[in-house]
């Protein structure tokens, strides 16, 4: 199975990730079916905090590939994922939200 998902790179305390379809079997950074971009979480400027190649992210979840969690919010926010991936992902977050609220009012003092 195709996984896209993040490659690391960059210096310790100085991450920078790229984007790329692997065989699900393979190490993190291991060989590469195809790069499909970049992310620069430390970047001040937001215009150089990402670049994707959209048409290429979508074209390898049309054929199956599986994002991992991280690059599933990360394409969920910028709209990439295909509807039924889009659902799940929005049925993932309505499930956390609810279960923090859950959290927070448990852990307030009962007045």
């Amino acid at each position: 199975m195709v996984r896209l998902r993040f490659q690391r790179f960059g210096r310790t305390h100085r991450p920078f990730y790229r984007l790329a379809a692997v065989d699900g079997r393979k190490r993190r950074d291991g060989a590469v079916l195809e790069n499909l971009g970049w992310y620069n979480p430390v970047s001040k400027d937001p215009a150089q905090r990402l670049s994707f190649n959209n048409d290429r992210i979508k074209h390898w979840l049309s054929v199956g590939a599986q994002p991992s969690e991280t690059v599933r919010d990360m394409l969920g926010e910028l709209d990439l994922l295909t509807p039924r991936m889009k659902a799940e992902w929005e049925a993932d977050r309505t499930h956390s939200r609810k279960r923090v609220e859950a959290k927070k009012a448990a852990a307030a003092p009962a007045e």
